[in-house]
């Protein structure tokens, strides 16, 4: 019995020497601390100052609508952000309000109007991390950072006169128009080449109402063309809206410029020549990204897709006519249309 309880007393010790010669138990691994998270990147941001409003069918539409679209190509406000200043019609105020989106960091601040070049140019030296633009011009003031923008309206006006001209019954051809200035006497100049390159017996009364925004004199200037047998008119700036009312009431076929107007007076707007600013925007972003602030001008025209001859459906032009006006587009855009304007 002894010698049991020995031999047990021995085979309990051997299974305790085995125990604790086992293999180690793993240890749990330590848990991974979440890897940091890259910063997000700053949105590319813009303001504008307006001469009018965002919705007036012209001038400042045309921009706010291309900051719209780079804003959908971009991705949205996460990656693009916009903000702007409407109505801006005093110059004064527009001063205050450029000043103030340039002492907050954007990226970009746009004057949109040549009214504000003379304070633009009094600003922008002292702000010279921020990038500026204006236009309609070509005028840098030779400062590294602001850029000039144009646009080639001779073009779309040579189309709109060649049209005008071909639809026109009484040869009479009225424009209202704001100042002679920038794209406005572009636009004249191009008009009247397209008229008198299509029908010389043709004649354009051009009136210049010395005001972008003055609706009332607008309408005043399309009312006197009507009643001296004008049967087609045109023009370019927010204040055209007036004259278009006009056009609508005497059922004068207008031709449009700046943004498209059809749903103004879908019964008498022939087609508009529409200004997508986002072409050139887009080249001055990726200039400011790659370090480059100003320095350099660019124009929209017809071969690079910023001015578009943008028909009215609802409008019955000819097949015939709007070919013509097809045709007339492409020999602008290869060369074979030379737009011979009317020196100063």
């Amino acid at each position: 019995m002894k010698k049991f309880g020995l031999f047990l007393a021995l085979v309990l010790s051997l299974l305790l020497v085995l125990a604790a010669c086992g293999p180690a138990a793993t240890p749990e691994p330590a848990a991974e601390e979440p890897a940091a998270e890259e910063p997000a990147a700053e949105p590319f941001r813009v303001a504008v100052i307006l001469p009018s409003a965002i919705n007036d069918y012209a001038f400042s539409q045309s921009m706010y609508d291309g900051l719209v679209a780079i804003q959908e190509e971009m991705g949205g406000p996460d990656n693009f952000e916009f903000v702007y200043s409407e109505n801006m019609f005093v110059v004064d105020d527009a001063a205050a309000a450029l000043r103030d989106y340039a002492s907050q960091g954007f990226d970009l601040v746009i004057a949109h109007g040549s009214q504000y070049g003379s304070s633009l140019q009094e600003i922008a030296p002292d702000f010279p991390d921020v990038s500026f633009a204006w236009g309609t011009t070509v005028d840098t003031f030779g400062q590294p950072n602001i850029f000039a923008y144009e646009a080639a309206s001779d073009e779309g006006g040579y189309v709109n006169g060649v049209l005008a001209a071909t639809i026109s019954t009484s040869k009479i051809i009225g424009l209202v128009m704001p100042i002679e200035t920038g794209d406005a006497k572009l636009y004249v100049d191009g008009f009247t080449a397209g008229v008198a390159a299509t029908d010389p017996n043709a004649t354009v009364s051009v009136t210049y109402t010395g005001s972008f925004s003055d609706t009332a004199l607008a309408a005043e200037a399309a009312s006197t063309h009507i009643a001296a047998g004008t049967d087609v008119l045109s023009g370019t700036s927010q204040m055209v809206v007036g004259a278009i009312g006009k056009a609508e009431e005497a059922g004068v076929p207008w031709f449009a410029s700046d943004a498209n107007q059809a749903p103004l007076a879908p019964s008498v707007i022939v087609d508009s020549q529409v200004y997508h600013w986002e072409v050139i925007l887009k080249q001055m972003i990726d200039l400011i990204n790659a370090g480059t602030l100003g320095g350099q001008s660019f124009a929209i025209n017809l071969a690079n897709g910023g001015e578009v001859i943008e028909y009215n459906p609802d409008y019955p032009l000819p097949a015939d006519v709007k070919a013509l006006g097809d045709s007339t587009v492409q020999g602008i855009i290869d060369g074979s249309i030379t737009i011979s304007t009317t020196a100063e």
